[in-house]
């Protein structure tokens, strides 16, 4: 069994900041208004059910629904779940325990709050293994609890897992709220009103490294310090009625990100952050996002990609039958300029619009600063389609934003079905187009009359568009 001190060592590493602020170098246009007549706004599809009730909780006598040679209950290891006792050998007994045992189940009993420091459980593990969290999980309450020589960067890992389930009606809370407030993050006023400087180093709640075939469901997660959940380098994906909520100010909350991982589903959830509720990073493909509820965040976002003039590539992804309400922006895909790569087969299908201030946003001008140098090479974003996308945006922005890359277009971007109408008065903002080439139907509100037909002239060279 590899030793946990030195697998936090391998697993350490930078994460991309995703805060809202943006820099965008925009160019001269014209800006005006028009009064129209609005039609009625599409009803909005079915909003996700909340998560499932709680599930029966078992022990050693109240075996009904699991064999009791597969149950590994962590209080039978020594787990006290009192929230203030330390947990986390108990619950390393119980998962090295039934790692070894085909379809066993880990117990975290009903009733209890266990309090666990950070660790990374380890495969591979016999097929069918189930993390059953029927009571709380927590980790030390901020960061002077932290223990001095633990990374600070993640919570719970789980590393080379293949075949997991973890579900049950219990609850992970992530504790954020003294993180959320170190001298770094933003907001943050030292006493004398001024920005303090500090290290800005949060756990992700629970990162899944190099797994496969994995299940999370019927969960609930609130607080995280930083990302609730994170998936590096994993594949087989399924995230089904979960329920994430920490405030819409907690910094870099992202509900759920991925990175380098494919054939995802997450469906039937609940989302409400201080960041974005999905981030699909770089290495992405085959992801299918359906009936999910978003808000108030930062929306569903592609990026930031491209970071550091890096190679990113990211296709295939659906996004379908969701409500986005109350977010700084709807669905998103946002680049650094300096970087190469791709977006390309994306689709955003039936999804409703509840005072969403972007709600469609194309941003290859990102940055987190205000002095990013101008660059010529970008990502190539292609055969991007939006449909039957309506409702109502805030409107201190226009409803739809394509900010493009000088030196690589945005091309083949579909827009039809589009009802998107101010959620006060009656004018509204022609939208934004910049380098911008696709097609709208004429009946679309507001008219797309910005993008620019056909292909460009010079179009991106192979190699920097090449994944």
């Amino acid at each position: 069994m590899i030793k946990t001190s030195l697998l936090l060592s391998i697993l350490v590493f930078s994460f991309s900041s995703f805060f809202s602020v943006q820099c965008i170098r925009f160019h001269d246009y014209a800006k005006y208004s028009k009064f129209l007549t609005f039609s009625q706004i599409s009803l909005p599809p079915s909003s996700a059910p909340e998560a499932a009730a709680p599930s029966p909780s078992y022990n050693d006598n109240d075996n009904s629904s699991i064999s009791s040679s597969a149950v590994f209950n962590v209080q039978s290891y020594g787990a006290i779940g009192d929230d203030v006792a330390d947990d986390t050998q108990a619950f390393k007994m119980a998962w090295d325990s039934a790692c070894q045992v085909e379809s066993a189940t880990i117990l975290v009993p009903k009733g209890f709050s266990f309090m666990i420091e950070s660790t990374i459980f380890t495969g591979p593990c016999k097929p069918n293994l189930v993390l059953k969290i029927d009571g709380t999980i927590m980790p030390p309450d901020g960061p002077k609890l932290w223990p001095r020589n633990y990374s600070k960067r993640q919570w719970l890992v789980f590393y080379r897992i293949n075949g997991m389930s973890m579900q049950g009606g219990g609850l992970i809370n992530g504790r954020g709220e003294k993180w959320w407030d170190l001298p770094c993050k933003p907001n943050h006023k030292g006493t004398n009103g001024t920005i303090d400087n500090g290290t800005c180093d949060s756990p992700v709640a629970m990162r899944f490294f190099m797994c496969s075939n994995i299940t999370v469901k019927d969960l609930k997660v609130q607080n995280s310090p930083q990302f609730h959940f994170r998936f590096d380098n994993c594949q087989n994906i399924h995230i089904d009625y979960l329920h994430i909520k920490s405030p819409s100010l907690s910094p870099n909350t992202d509900g759920i990100h991925i990175e380098n991982t494919n054939d995802v589903k997450i469906y039937n959830s609940i989302i409400a952050n201080g960041d974005d509720c999905v981030s699909i990073g770089a290495g992405c493909y085959n992801v299918d996002i359906r009936n999910i509820t978003c808000g108030p965040s930062h929306g569903i976002s592609i990026g930031s990609l491209g970071i550091h003039n890096s190679r990113a590539c990211v296709s295939n992804i659906t996004v379908t039958d969701s409500v986005i309400k109350h977010s700084d922006n709807g669905v998103r895909i946002k680049t650094w300029q300096g970087g190469s790569g791709s977006v390309s087969q994306v689709t955003f299908n039936n999804i409703h619009m509840d005072t969403v201030r972007n709600p469609i946003i194309i941003d290859q001008y990102y940055c987190l600063t205000k002095s990013c140098a101008n660059q010529t090479s970008a990502v190539n974003i292609n055969n991007i389609v939006y449909t039957n996308i309506r409702g109502t945006y805030d409107i201190r922005s226009p409803a739809m934003h394509f900010a493009c890359s000088d030196s690589v277009p945005c091309t083949n971007l579909t827009l039809s079905g589009i009802e998107l109408l101010p959620a006060q008065g009656s004018f509204m903002k022609n939208p934004f187009c910049w380098n911008a080439y696709g097609d709208w139907e004429a009946l679309i509100t507001p008219p797309a009359s910005c993008l620019l037909e056909g292909m460009p002239e010079l179009v991106v060279s192979s190699e920097g568009a090449r994944c």
